[in-house]
């Protein structure tokens, strides 16, 4: 074998794996690109989340409010 022959052989693995890496990267690149765009359909947004969690709070504290009173009105009640 003479050096031109190594040299080729060189660069074509060289290129090859050059090539194999950089289509890798480019399919990570659209997975992620895949994924940032399907975000709105996953995810909250804080405010969206806050205001959430603030009216559920509000409805069970109403809940429990009419929990108490029932239990308050009952009159089965021991010490009464």
């Amino acid at each position: 074998m003479d050096y031109q022959m190594l040299f080729n052989l060189a660069v074509t693995i060289a290129a090859s794996l050059g090539g194999w890496v950089l289509g890798r990267i480019t399919k990570s690149l659209d997975r992620l690109d895949q994924d940032v765009r399907n975000m709105p359909e996953k995810y909250v947004f804080k405010e969206d989340y806050k205001s959430t969690i603030k009216e559920l709070k509000i409805l069970l504290d109403q809940h429990f409010e009419r929990i108490m009173d029932r239990l308050d009105g009952k009159q089965d009640k021991p010490g009464r």
